[in-house]
C-alpha cells in the first residue's frame, strides 16, 4: 500500500506544483509548450515513471527469487493518444531492455512478469477514483 501524496501549488510558476510523497519532495510542472515553466516532470511523466519503476523493480525481485542472470533492467516509456473504435484513448508504450545471460524462454517469462507488476495491473483495468472536497 502506498502512503499519502500531497500536491499543492508552490507559487513559483504558472502551473508548478510541490509534490510531497512521504519524506520525498518533487516538483511537477507543464512543459513550456503547454504554458508551464518546465521546472519538473509533467503529470503523465509521473505516471510513466511510476509504471517504469514498478516494472523494473518487479523484474529485479523476480530475477533474484529465481536466480536469473539478469544484470540490468531499463524501461523506456512514451505516451500518445490513439483512436480505438472511434474513441481517443491514452496509450503508454513500454520498451523493456533486459541485460544478462538470459535464454529466450527466460526473457519471455520476464515479459509476462512485467505485465503483472502492480502499477501495470492498476493502469490496465478500471481504477476507482474517489474525489471529495476537503474542509479547510
Amino acid at each position: 500500500m502506498s502512503g499519502i501524496v500531497v500536491v499543492a501549488e508552490n507559487g513559483k510558476g504558472r502551473y508548478q506544483q510541490a509534490v510531497t510523497a512521504g519524506q520525498h519532495q518533487l516538483i511537477a510542472d507543464e512543459p513550456a509548450s503547454m504554458g508551464g515553466g518546465d521546472a519538473g516532470p509533467a503529470p503523465f511523466d509521473f505516471i510513466m515513471a511510476g509504471l517504469g519503476a514498478c516494472t523494473s523493480m518487479t523484474l529485479r525481485m523476480y530475477a533474484e527469487r529465481k536466480g536469473l542472470a539478469l544484470t540490468r533492467v531499463s524501461v523506456a516509456l512514451s505516451h500518445e493518444k490513439v483512436e480505438v473504435d472511434g474513441v481517443m484513448r491514452d496509450r503508454i508504450n513500454r520498451d523493456i531492455t533486459l541485460e544478462g545471460e538470459l535464454s529466450d524462454e527466460q526473457r519471455q517469462r520476464l515479459l509476462e512478469i512485467a505485465n503483472k507488476c502492480p502499477v501495470h495491473r492498476a493502469l490496465s483495468q478500471s481504477i476507482l477514483l474517489d474525489c471529495t472536497l476537503a474542509t479547510s
